[in-house]
């Protein structure tokens, strides 16, 4: 399935569940309606700005707008083949959920970061922590006032209930795994 056709289908489902309407999710995310109508046919490759907005509207993480299937009977193994990879078409960052469709509290997804860029993640979503494993290269991650300069082999753990951004100061693509846990609302899943 293609990854704008997933989005849609999950942003639409999620939006249905809230009992939400265009106009509702519209005031709620920040968001124009048009623009949630196009992300909601397919039509449009959303940035992961206007990702994390519509996540936090609808109360779940950015991650489980990724996600395949409604996680109750999926199957426990996700075949790289796959696992659903999406591209940021702002800053050219990849991300690739690697957990199963299996309804969980953990979500683990691999990012591959572009030599210079920067993603700012300006709304919070409470109940969810996250750790950033770095695989290859350095980023500096800012959640609220405080700042980390991350290496290979370094971990961060931090919650998401503050604005959060991430970039990549250095001439290398940064390689990092991202292991988020729900603790909060049992569909929510993951960054």
């Amino acid at each position: 399935m293609d990854i704008n056709e997933l989005i849609a289908r999950r942003v639409k489902a999620l939006r249905e569940e809230a009992d939400l309407s265009l106009a509702a999710l519209a005031e709620l995310s920040g968001v124009s309606r048009s623009n949630i109508s196009l992300i909601e046919r397919g039509e449009s490759s959303p940035t992961a700005t206007v990702l994390d907005k519509l996540a936090s509207a609808l109360g779940v993480t950015l991650a489980s707008l990724f996600a395949q299937g409604d996680g109750g009977e999926a199957s426990p193994l996700s075949r790289a083949a796959d696992q659903p990879v999406w591209t940021d078409p702002v800053t050219g960052y990849t991300r690739r959920n690697l957990s199963p469709a299996l309804r969980s509290p953990i979500q683990l997804v691999e990012v591959v970061f572009p030599a210079g860029q920067r993603v700012a993640f300006d709304t919070s979503t409470p109940g969810i922590e996250q750790q950033v494993w770095m695989i290859e290269g350095a980023m500096q991650i800012t959640a609220g006032d405080e700042g980390w300069q991350l290496a290979a082999g370094d971990c961060l753990a931090m919650r998401l209930d503050r604005p959060v951004s991430f970039q990549n100061t250095s001439g290398k693509p940064a390689r990092y795994l991202v292991a988020l846990v729900t603790q909060t609302h049992p569909s929510s899943r993951g960054h």
